[in-house]
Protein backbone atom coordinates (compact mmCIF):
# COMPACT_ATOMS: atom_id res chain seq x y z
CA UNK A 1 0.00 0.00 0.00
CA UNK A 2 1.27 3.04 -0.81
CA UNK A 3 1.69 5.87 1.84
CA UNK A 4 -0.96 8.91 1.81
CA UNK A 5 0.37 11.53 -0.46
CA UNK A 6 1.97 14.88 1.54
CA UNK A 7 1.61 18.28 -0.29
CA UNK A 8 4.70 18.99 1.42
CA UNK A 9 6.16 16.36 -0.01
CA UNK A 10 5.91 18.22 -3.55
CA UNK A 11 9.09 17.93 -5.51
CA UNK A 12 10.15 19.32 -8.96
CA UNK A 13 10.81 16.35 -11.06
CA UNK A 14 11.46 17.82 -14.61
CA UNK A 15 11.31 20.78 -16.35
CA UNK A 16 10.18 20.79 -19.94
CA UNK A 17 10.68 23.94 -22.28
CA UNK A 18 9.57 25.34 -25.00
CA UNK A 19 10.54 28.49 -26.92
CA UNK A 20 7.41 30.68 -26.78
CA UNK A 21 5.39 32.24 -23.57
CA UNK A 22 2.50 28.87 -22.32
CA UNK A 23 -1.09 29.92 -22.04
CA UNK A 24 -2.48 26.09 -20.22
CA UNK A 25 -1.38 22.53 -19.69
CA UNK A 26 -3.23 19.37 -19.55
CA UNK A 27 -1.99 15.59 -18.76
CA UNK A 28 -3.40 12.94 -21.31
CA UNK A 29 -5.46 10.46 -19.30
CA UNK A 30 -2.51 7.67 -18.99
CA UNK A 31 -0.19 10.32 -17.58
CA UNK A 32 2.41 9.67 -20.05
CA UNK A 33 2.38 13.13 -22.37
CA UNK A 34 2.09 16.90 -21.21
CA UNK A 35 0.50 19.27 -23.56
CA UNK A 36 0.91 22.55 -23.38
CA UNK A 37 -0.65 25.37 -25.54
CA UNK A 38 1.66 28.22 -26.75
CA UNK A 39 1.54 31.85 -27.55
CA UNK A 40 2.81 30.54 -31.16
CA UNK A 41 -0.39 29.17 -31.80
CA UNK A 42 1.24 25.58 -31.69
CA UNK A 43 0.54 22.98 -28.50
CA UNK A 44 3.26 21.46 -27.32
CA UNK A 45 3.25 17.56 -26.56
CA UNK A 46 6.46 16.06 -24.05
CA UNK A 47 6.41 12.57 -23.80
CA UNK A 48 7.55 11.72 -19.97
CA UNK A 49 9.00 8.73 -20.38
CA UNK A 50 11.02 9.15 -23.89
CA UNK A 51 11.60 12.83 -23.58
CA UNK A 52 10.16 13.73 -27.30
CA UNK A 53 8.96 16.97 -27.81
CA UNK A 54 6.27 16.69 -30.61
CA UNK A 55 4.49 19.81 -31.75
CA UNK A 56 0.66 19.75 -33.19
CA UNK A 57 0.20 22.42 -36.24
CA UNK A 58 -3.71 23.43 -37.53
CA UNK A 59 -4.68 26.18 -35.04
CA UNK A 60 -4.30 29.97 -36.15
CA UNK A 61 -5.07 31.17 -33.08
CA UNK A 62 -4.11 30.94 -29.11
CA UNK A 63 -5.23 27.74 -27.40
CA UNK A 64 -6.58 27.84 -23.81
CA UNK A 65 -9.09 25.03 -23.71
CA UNK A 66 -7.58 21.28 -23.49
CA UNK A 67 -9.22 17.73 -22.56
CA UNK A 68 -9.36 14.44 -23.53
CA UNK A 69 -11.72 11.51 -24.45
CA UNK A 70 -9.72 8.37 -22.82
CA UNK A 71 -9.37 5.87 -19.97
CA UNK A 72 -7.35 6.98 -16.86
CA UNK A 73 -5.26 5.11 -15.74
CA UNK A 74 -4.90 4.32 -11.87
CA UNK A 75 -1.46 4.25 -10.28
CA UNK A 76 -0.98 0.66 -10.46
CA UNK A 77 -1.50 0.73 -14.37
CA UNK A 78 1.65 -0.10 -17.02
CA UNK A 79 2.30 3.36 -17.70
CA UNK A 80 2.77 4.64 -14.20
CA UNK A 81 4.52 1.34 -12.99
CA UNK A 82 7.10 1.92 -15.77
CA UNK A 83 7.62 5.36 -14.86
CA UNK A 84 8.03 4.37 -11.49
CA UNK A 85 11.40 2.14 -12.31
CA UNK A 86 12.34 4.71 -14.94
CA UNK A 87 12.57 7.94 -12.23
CA UNK A 88 14.53 5.44 -10.02
CA UNK A 89 17.17 5.02 -13.14
CA UNK A 90 17.09 8.40 -14.30
CA UNK A 91 20.12 9.23 -11.53
CA UNK A 92 22.14 6.49 -13.18
CA UNK A 93 21.37 6.97 -16.81
CA UNK A 94 19.77 10.73 -17.24
CA UNK A 95 16.56 11.29 -18.59
CA UNK A 96 17.86 11.65 -22.26
CA UNK A 97 18.95 8.22 -21.85
CA UNK A 98 15.84 5.70 -21.21
CA UNK A 99 16.85 2.51 -20.21
CA UNK A 100 13.95 0.55 -20.08
CA UNK A 101 11.76 0.50 -23.53
CA UNK A 102 8.83 2.65 -23.55
CA UNK A 103 4.98 0.90 -23.67
CA UNK A 104 2.86 1.61 -26.56
CA UNK A 105 0.74 4.72 -25.78
CA UNK A 106 -2.63 4.05 -24.70
CA UNK A 107 -5.29 5.79 -27.29
CA UNK A 108 -7.11 8.71 -26.92
CA UNK A 109 -7.98 11.83 -28.16
CA UNK A 110 -7.02 15.63 -27.53
CA UNK A 111 -9.63 17.92 -28.31
CA UNK A 112 -8.43 21.67 -28.00
CA UNK A 113 -10.32 25.36 -28.31
CA UNK A 114 -8.55 27.97 -29.77
CA UNK A 115 -9.74 32.13 -29.65
CA UNK A 116 -11.08 31.76 -33.05
CA UNK A 117 -13.87 29.87 -31.34
CA UNK A 118 -12.60 27.05 -33.15
CA UNK A 119 -12.83 23.44 -31.54
CA UNK A 120 -9.85 20.69 -32.85
CA UNK A 121 -10.21 16.96 -32.60
CA UNK A 122 -6.50 14.89 -32.66
CA UNK A 123 -5.95 11.80 -32.28
CA UNK A 124 -3.55 12.26 -29.35
CA UNK A 125 -1.50 9.24 -29.30
CA UNK A 126 -0.54 9.52 -32.78
CA UNK A 127 3.85 9.92 -33.63
CA UNK A 128 2.56 13.37 -35.29
CA UNK A 129 -0.74 13.85 -34.47
CA UNK A 130 -2.93 15.93 -37.00
CA UNK A 131 -6.42 17.41 -37.33
CA UNK A 132 -9.18 14.98 -37.78
CA UNK A 133 -12.54 16.99 -37.18
CA UNK A 134 -12.65 20.87 -36.89
CA UNK A 135 -15.42 22.54 -35.41
CA UNK A 136 -16.29 26.00 -35.48
CA UNK A 137 -17.97 26.25 -32.12
CA UNK A 138 -18.13 29.67 -30.80
CA UNK A 139 -18.42 33.19 -31.77
CA UNK A 140 -15.29 34.57 -30.54
CA UNK A 141 -13.34 32.93 -28.08
CA UNK A 142 -13.27 29.41 -26.71
CA UNK A 143 -12.39 29.93 -23.09
CA UNK A 144 -12.61 26.27 -21.67
CA UNK A 145 -13.41 22.75 -23.41
CA UNK A 146 -14.25 19.81 -21.06
CA UNK A 147 -15.00 16.16 -21.32
CA UNK A 148 -17.90 14.12 -19.57
CA UNK A 149 -17.08 11.71 -16.99
CA UNK A 150 -18.42 9.04 -19.35
CA UNK A 151 -16.51 10.47 -22.57
CA UNK A 152 -19.16 11.00 -24.45
CA UNK A 153 -20.01 14.33 -24.57
CA UNK A 154 -17.81 17.88 -24.17
CA UNK A 155 -18.80 20.99 -23.13
CA UNK A 156 -17.28 24.09 -24.13
CA UNK A 157 -17.92 27.75 -23.59
CA UNK A 158 -17.01 30.96 -25.10
CA UNK A 159 -16.87 34.60 -25.60
CA UNK A 160 -20.94 34.30 -27.07
CA UNK A 161 -22.19 33.98 -23.65
CA UNK A 162 -22.77 30.48 -24.44
CA UNK A 163 -22.06 26.87 -22.94
CA UNK A 164 -22.36 24.17 -25.70
CA UNK A 165 -22.67 20.54 -25.27
CA UNK A 166 -21.03 18.31 -28.30
CA UNK A 167 -21.01 14.26 -29.31
CA UNK A 168 -17.74 13.78 -28.07
CA UNK A 169 -17.39 10.72 -31.26
CA UNK A 170 -18.12 13.03 -33.86
CA UNK A 171 -18.75 17.17 -33.17
CA UNK A 172 -22.43 17.08 -33.58
CA UNK A 173 -24.27 19.82 -31.29
CA UNK A 174 -26.52 18.16 -28.84
CA UNK A 175 -27.33 21.74 -27.34
CA UNK A 176 -26.93 25.17 -26.64
CA UNK A 177 -27.07 26.27 -23.14
CA UNK A 178 -28.16 29.71 -22.87
CA UNK A 179 -28.69 32.48 -19.71
CA UNK A 180 -25.78 34.08 -19.43
CA UNK A 181 -25.22 37.75 -19.77
CA UNK A 182 -21.14 38.20 -20.32
CA UNK A 183 -18.37 36.35 -21.84
CA UNK A 184 -18.23 32.37 -20.04
CA UNK A 185 -15.28 31.64 -19.01
CA UNK A 186 -14.99 27.92 -17.44
CA UNK A 187 -17.70 25.33 -17.66
CA UNK A 188 -17.38 22.25 -15.54
CA UNK A 189 -19.06 18.32 -15.68
CA UNK A 190 -20.58 17.29 -11.91
CA UNK A 191 -18.99 14.09 -11.58
CA UNK A 192 -22.26 12.27 -11.96
CA UNK A 193 -22.24 13.63 -15.27
CA UNK A 194 -25.82 14.67 -15.14
CA UNK A 195 -25.01 18.51 -14.59
CA UNK A 196 -22.96 21.48 -15.96
CA UNK A 197 -21.98 24.05 -13.88
CA UNK A 198 -20.69 27.17 -15.67
CA UNK A 199 -18.73 30.81 -14.48
CA UNK A 200 -18.85 34.13 -16.87
CA UNK A 201 -17.08 37.49 -16.15
CA UNK A 202 -19.60 38.98 -13.81
CA UNK A 203 -18.93 35.94 -11.27
CA UNK A 204 -22.20 34.48 -11.98
CA UNK A 205 -21.93 31.01 -11.67
CA UNK A 206 -24.54 28.74 -13.61
CA UNK A 207 -25.75 25.00 -12.11
CA UNK A 208 -27.38 23.18 -15.20
CA UNK A 209 -29.25 20.28 -15.56
CA UNK A 210 -28.33 19.07 -18.49
CA UNK A 211 -31.42 17.00 -19.67
CA UNK A 212 -33.71 19.89 -19.61
CA UNK A 213 -30.91 22.45 -20.85
CA UNK A 214 -32.12 24.83 -18.05
CA UNK A 215 -30.08 27.04 -15.43
CA UNK A 216 -31.91 25.49 -12.21
CA UNK A 217 -30.16 28.00 -9.64
CA UNK A 218 -27.33 30.64 -9.88
CA UNK A 219 -24.26 30.79 -7.53
CA UNK A 220 -22.51 34.05 -6.65
CA UNK A 221 -18.71 34.43 -7.15
CA UNK A 222 -18.83 38.34 -7.82
CA UNK A 223 -16.10 38.37 -5.53
CA UNK A 224 -14.01 37.14 -8.85
CA UNK A 225 -14.82 40.46 -10.83
CA UNK A 226 -14.50 44.03 -11.07
CA UNK A 227 -15.48 47.04 -12.49
CA UNK A 228 -12.75 49.65 -13.16
CA UNK A 229 -14.53 52.83 -14.14
CA UNK A 230 -10.69 54.62 -15.22
CA UNK A 231 -10.20 52.02 -17.88
CA UNK A 232 -14.02 51.30 -18.79
CA UNK A 233 -13.02 47.16 -18.35
CA UNK A 234 -14.36 44.56 -16.39
CA UNK A 235 -11.33 42.22 -15.17
CA UNK A 236 -12.77 38.83 -13.51
CA UNK A 237 -14.43 35.56 -14.01
CA UNK A 238 -13.17 31.69 -13.36
CA UNK A 239 -9.62 31.52 -15.13
CA UNK A 240 -10.02 27.76 -13.30
CA UNK A 241 -13.15 25.65 -12.58
CA UNK A 242 -13.00 22.35 -10.75
CA UNK A 243 -15.67 19.67 -8.86
CA UNK A 244 -13.90 18.01 -6.32
CA UNK A 245 -14.07 13.74 -6.83
CA UNK A 246 -16.69 13.48 -4.67
CA UNK A 247 -18.69 16.40 -6.71
CA UNK A 248 -19.56 17.72 -3.42
CA UNK A 249 -17.66 21.30 -4.20
CA UNK A 250 -17.43 23.16 -6.93
CA UNK A 251 -14.06 25.45 -6.84
CA UNK A 252 -13.64 28.69 -9.11
CA UNK A 253 -10.66 30.58 -9.55
CA UNK A 254 -9.47 33.83 -10.42
CA UNK A 255 -8.68 37.04 -8.89
CA UNK A 256 -10.08 39.35 -6.31
CA UNK A 257 -9.75 43.25 -4.75
CA UNK A 258 -8.75 44.51 -8.16
CA UNK A 259 -7.43 48.29 -8.03
CA UNK A 260 -6.01 47.77 -11.96
CA UNK A 261 -7.63 46.31 -14.56
CA UNK A 262 -5.56 47.26 -17.06
CA UNK A 263 -2.40 45.66 -15.08
CA UNK A 264 -4.57 42.74 -13.54
CA UNK A 265 -3.46 44.37 -10.19
CA UNK A 266 -5.98 42.22 -7.18
CA UNK A 267 -5.32 39.09 -5.18
CA UNK A 268 -5.81 35.52 -6.15
CA UNK A 269 -8.89 33.77 -4.70
CA UNK A 270 -10.79 30.21 -4.85
CA UNK A 271 -14.88 30.44 -4.35
CA UNK A 272 -15.37 26.90 -3.29
CA UNK A 273 -18.89 26.34 -3.22
CA UNK A 274 -20.62 23.65 -1.20
CA UNK A 275 -22.86 21.98 -4.05
CA UNK A 276 -25.51 21.28 -1.37
CA UNK A 277 -26.32 24.19 -0.02
CA UNK A 278 -24.67 26.66 -2.29
CA UNK A 279 -22.99 28.24 0.28
CA UNK A 280 -19.93 29.58 -0.61
CA UNK A 281 -16.04 30.22 1.31
CA UNK A 282 -13.00 31.99 -0.01
CA UNK A 283 -9.55 30.40 -0.04
CA UNK A 284 -6.82 32.42 0.23
CA UNK A 285 -2.99 32.32 0.15
CA UNK A 286 -1.26 32.85 3.77
CA UNK A 287 1.45 35.30 2.77
CA UNK A 288 0.76 38.26 0.04
CA UNK A 289 0.75 37.86 -3.55
CA UNK A 290 -0.33 40.31 -6.45
CA UNK A 291 -1.82 38.49 -9.38
CA UNK A 292 -4.33 35.90 -10.45
CA UNK A 293 -5.05 32.30 -9.61
CA UNK A 294 -4.90 30.60 -13.27
CA UNK A 295 -5.78 27.43 -12.52
CA UNK A 296 -7.04 25.24 -9.29
CA UNK A 297 -7.83 21.39 -8.41
CA UNK A 298 -9.15 19.11 -5.68
CA UNK A 299 -6.55 16.33 -4.93
CA UNK A 300 -8.21 12.91 -4.16
CA UNK A 301 -6.02 12.83 -1.14
CA UNK A 302 -8.27 15.69 0.45
CA UNK A 303 -6.23 19.15 -0.10
CA UNK A 304 -7.02 21.29 -3.01
CA UNK A 305 -4.23 23.48 -4.96
CA UNK A 306 -3.96 26.29 -6.98
CA UNK A 307 -1.08 28.23 -9.66
CA UNK A 308 -0.97 31.91 -9.65
CA UNK A 309 0.95 34.19 -12.06
CA UNK A 310 1.60 37.87 -11.39
CA UNK A 311 4.04 38.90 -9.09
CA UNK A 312 6.22 35.80 -9.65
CA UNK A 313 4.75 32.35 -9.68
CA UNK A 314 2.99 30.41 -7.14
CA UNK A 315 1.45 27.02 -5.98
CA UNK A 316 -0.51 27.24 -3.24
CA UNK A 317 -2.17 23.98 -1.29
CA UNK A 318 -4.98 24.22 1.16
CA UNK A 319 -6.24 21.34 4.01
CA UNK A 320 -9.05 20.06 4.37
CA UNK A 321 -11.89 22.83 4.93
CA UNK A 322 -9.23 25.25 5.83
CA UNK A 323 -9.63 28.85 4.22
CA UNK A 324 -5.45 29.93 4.19
CA UNK A 325 -2.59 27.67 2.24
CA UNK A 326 -0.51 25.81 4.12
CA UNK A 327 2.14 25.73 2.11
CA UNK A 328 3.87 27.49 -1.19
CA UNK A 329 5.94 26.48 -3.86
CA UNK A 330 7.63 29.29 -5.88
CA UNK A 331 7.79 29.07 -9.60
CA UNK A 332 9.85 30.68 -12.00
CA UNK A 333 7.97 33.61 -13.97
CA UNK A 334 4.22 33.73 -13.81
CA UNK A 335 2.00 30.56 -13.78
CA UNK A 336 -0.54 30.23 -15.97
CA UNK A 337 -2.44 26.76 -15.48
CA UNK A 338 -2.43 23.81 -13.62
CA UNK A 339 -2.81 20.38 -14.30
CA UNK A 340 -3.02 17.15 -12.17
CA UNK A 341 -2.50 13.44 -13.02
CA UNK A 342 -5.48 11.07 -12.70
CA UNK A 343 -3.89 8.59 -10.10
CA UNK A 344 -3.38 12.25 -8.32
CA UNK A 345 0.64 11.78 -8.27
CA UNK A 346 2.32 14.25 -10.21
CA UNK A 347 0.74 17.59 -11.21
CA UNK A 348 2.63 20.33 -13.76
CA UNK A 349 2.19 23.69 -14.30
CA UNK A 350 2.65 25.81 -17.23
CA UNK A 351 4.26 29.18 -17.32
CA UNK A 352 5.06 32.89 -19.66
CA UNK A 353 8.55 31.77 -19.54
CA UNK A 354 7.84 28.79 -22.03
CA UNK A 355 8.34 26.09 -19.24
CA UNK A 356 6.24 23.48 -17.98
CA UNK A 357 7.48 22.12 -14.51
CA UNK A 358 6.29 18.84 -13.66
CA UNK A 359 6.07 18.32 -9.89
CA UNK A 360 5.74 14.55 -8.21
CA UNK A 361 4.40 13.62 -4.36
CA UNK A 362 6.25 10.16 -4.45
CA UNK A 363 9.24 10.10 -2.89
CA UNK A 364 12.63 10.36 -4.66
CA UNK A 365 16.44 12.13 -4.72
CA UNK A 366 16.42 15.73 -3.64
CA UNK A 367 16.39 18.20 -5.92
CA UNK A 368 17.41 21.74 -6.19
CA UNK A 369 14.91 24.93 -4.83
CA UNK A 370 13.54 27.06 -7.86
CA UNK A 371 14.56 30.32 -7.40
CA UNK A 372 12.39 33.12 -7.41
CA UNK A 373 12.61 35.39 -10.30
CA UNK A 374 14.82 38.43 -10.38
CA UNK A 375 13.83 41.99 -9.90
Amino acid sequence: MNPPIDPIAARLERELKHARPLIGCRFDPSGRFVFASSEDDTIQRFDLLTGTKTALLGHRSWVRGLAFVGTPIAGSGEVAAWQRRQTNLHAVAGFGGTMLPPPKAAPFTLISGDYHGNLIWWQGDAETPKPIRTVEAHKGWVRAVVVSPDGTRIASCGNDNAVKLWKADDGTLIRTLEGHASHVYNVAFHPDGTRIASCDLKGVAKDWNIKTGVADRDLDAKILTKYDPTFMADIGGARAMAFSPDGSKLGCAGITNVSNAFAGVGNPAVVVFDWKDGKAKVLKPKDAFQGTAWGFVFHPAGFSLAAGGGSGGRVWFWKGDDVVSMHMLTIPGNARDLALTADGERFAVANSGGSVYVYTFTPGPATTPVAPPKK
